[in-house]
C-alpha cells in the first residue's frame, strides 16, 4: 500500500472518531432524558464483545455475529450507551492489523449512536413500537453498509460499485436479513426481568450453533474440493512422468544412433535429411525434459526467506504491459505483517505470473485485478489473485486443475496444472474460490519463522 493511501485511510477513521464524538455530543439532550438501566448496558457489552469472536467467512470478507447484539442495542439504548456496546467490538479484534482493530469498532459504534439516535427522534416520548424498531434496524444496517464501503474504498482504492458488486453479494445480504431478525427478536425478549436475559442468551446460543455448524459445512466443502483436486493431480502428474520417461528413453536411443551416422559419407539430400532429423530428435528430448519438471518440478529453496510482498509487487510490475492491452486495472494490497516464506523465489514468481495473467484475461476491458498478501489465523502467509470477471462455470470447476483444460481460445492448459505442482511441492495448497462475480486464486504456504 502506498504510503499516501495510508494516510488517507487513517484519516478516514480520525475523521469517523471525531463525526462520533460531535454526534454524541449533539444527541446528548436526548440521551440524558433516557438512562438505561446499567445491568441491560453491561449485557449487551459482553454479548457484542463474545460474539465478535464467532463468525461466518463469505467470498470476500467475514461476518461476525456481534451484529446480533450490536443492533438490538440500537433498539433498546441511548446513542451514548450504543457506542459503548459498538466500541466493545474491538475487544475481540485485538491480535488483528492495526487498521482493523481500528475500524472494525469505530464503523460499529458510528452506524449504532445513528441508528439509536434515529430511534429516539422516531419515538419520542411514545413506547416502543416494532415499525420504530424496523426503521432503526434499516438505518443500522444502511449505515454500517455505507460505512464499511467507504472505508474499504479508501484503504483499497477500489471504486465503491465494486466493492458492493464483490462484497455485497447475496449470502451477504441473506446474513444481514437475518440480523435483522435475530436482533428484533431479542429486542422484544430483553426486558429487564431474568427470563428475558436468558432467553436472549439462548438465542445467541443457538446463532452460534447454526453459524458454527454452516462454517463446517464450508470447510467440509472446502476440504473434499482440495483433496479431490490433490488426487487428480497427482494422478496427472504420474501418468505425465511415465509417459515422459519411456519417451525420453526411446528419444535418448534414437539420438545416440543418429549421432553414429557419418554424414561425411552421405550425398547432400541425405545428409540434410539426417541433420533435420538430429535437430528434430535433440528438440523433441529437450520438450521432453520441460514436461518432466513441469509434472514433477524440483524446488530449490532461496538461502533467505522470501517475501511474499516483494513477489507480488515485482509480478504485478511484470504484467502491466498485458493489463494495458485490456485496459485493465491492478492493485496491490500489501500486507504490514511478516510475511516470509521459505520458497523457490523462481518457481513462485511463475506461480503468481500464471495466476495474474489468467486474472487479466479472465477479467473484462476496464476490468480490474487485486493481488493481496496477509497472513491467516494459524500463522500461515497466503496471497490471493482476485479478478471481476465471469468466474469458473461449475462444470468446468473440477477439471481446472488438470493438464491440457483451458477454456481459452488460444491457452495451452498447463498453466494451472504447474502452478499446482509447484505450490503442492513447496507443501502449501492453491485453492480456487469463485462465483459468477469473479475468481479468486489462493496461495497458502506453511506458517514459516526463519
Amino acid at each position: 500500500m502506498s504510503p499516501g493511501r495510508k494516510v488517507l485511510s487513517y484519516s478516514y477513521l480520525v475523521a469517523l472518531g471525531i463525526a462520533l464524538v460531535v454526534l454524541n455530543k449533539v444527541l446528548w439532550r436526548y440521551t440524558t432524558t433516557r438512562p438505561d438501566n446499567l445491568i441491560e448496558v453491561v449485557y449487551f457489552i459482553f454479548a457484542a464483545a463474545g460474539l465478535t469472536f464467532v463468525g461466518v467467512r463469505l467470498e470476500r470478507g467475514r461476518l461476525t455475529l456481534s451484529a446480533l447484539a450490536n443492533w438490538a442495542a440500537a433498539i433498546l439504548l441511548n446513542p451514548l450507551d450504543a457506542t459503548l456496546v459498538g466500541l466493545a467490538t474491538g475487544i475481540a479484534l485485538a491480535r488483528r492489523p492495526r487498521w482493523q482493530l481500528l475500524a472494525n469498532p469505530l464503523m460499529s459504534a458510528a452506524t449504532l449512536a445513528v441508528a439509536a439516535g434515529a430511534g429516539l427522534l422516531i419515538r419520542g416520548s411514545t413506547q416502543l413500537t416494532i415499525a420504530t424498531r424496523l426503521a432503526v434496524l434499516l438505518v443500522v444496517a444502511s449505515a454500517s453498509l455505507v460505512l464499511v464501503a467507504l472505508g474499504l474504498s479508501i484503504r483499497t482504492g477500489e471504486s465503491i460499485r465494486s466493492i458492493a458488486q464483490h462484497n455485497f453479494t447475496r449470502p451477504f445480504l441473506l446474513a444481514y436479513g437475518y440480523f435483522i431478525l435475530g436482533s428484533l427478536l431479542i429486542s422484544y425478549l430483553i426486558d429487564g426481568s431474568l427470563l428475558g436475559y436468558v432467553l436472549a442468551s439462548i438465542v445467541f446460543i443457538l446463532a452460534f450453533a447454526l453459524t458454527d455448524t454452516i462454517a463446517g459445512r464450508r470447510v467440509r466443502r472446502v476440504l473434499e474440493s482440495e483433496l479431490s483436486d490433490a488426487d487428480r493431480h497427482l494422478f496427472h502428474s504420474r501418468a505425465v512422468e511415465g509417459v515422459v520417461h519411456n519417451l525420453r528413453n526411446h528419444m535418448a536411443t534414437a539420438v545416440g544412433y543418429l549421432k553414429e551416422i557419418d554424414t561425411k559419407r552421405l550425398d547432400p539430400v541425405d545428409r540434410e535429411a539426417v541433420q533435420t532429423a538430429r535437430l528434430a530428435a535433440s528438440d523433441a528430448v529437450t520438450v521432453l525434459q520441460s514436461l518432466s519438471q513441469g509434472a514433477t518440478p524440483r524446488v530449490t529453496y532461496a538461502p533467505e526467506p522470501v517475501d511474499l510482498n516483494e513477489l507480488v509487487t515485482r509480478a504485478q510490475d511484470m504484467a502491466r504491459p498485458r493489463a494495458r492491452t485490456k485496459r485493465v486495472e491492478i492493485a496491490v494490497s500489501e500486507s504490514p505483517e511478516n510475511v516470509k516464506v521459505k520458497a523457490d523465489p523462481l518457481l513462485m514468481r511463475e506461480v503468481i505470473t500464471n495466476l495474474i495473467n489468467n486474472a487479466i484475461d479472465a477479467a473484462p476491458d476496464n476490468g480490474r485485478v487485486e493481488l493481496k498478501t496477509g497472513r491467516r489465523a494459524n500463522g500461515s502467509p497466503y496471497f490471493t489473485v482476485t479478478d471481476n470477471g465471469s468466474g469458473v462455470a461449475d462444470e468446468n470447476r473440477y477439471h481446472l486443475f488438470e493438464p491440457h483444460f483451458t477454456t481459452k481460445e488460444h491457452g495451452t492448459g498447463l498453466g494451472l496444472f504447474m502452478s499446482y505442482g509447484i505450490v503442492r511441492e513447496h507443501q502449501g495448497q492453491l485453492t480456487y474460490n469463485g462465483s459468477n462475480r469473479g475468481a479468486v486464486f489462493t496461495v497458502i504456504f506453511p506458517a514459516f519463522s526463519p
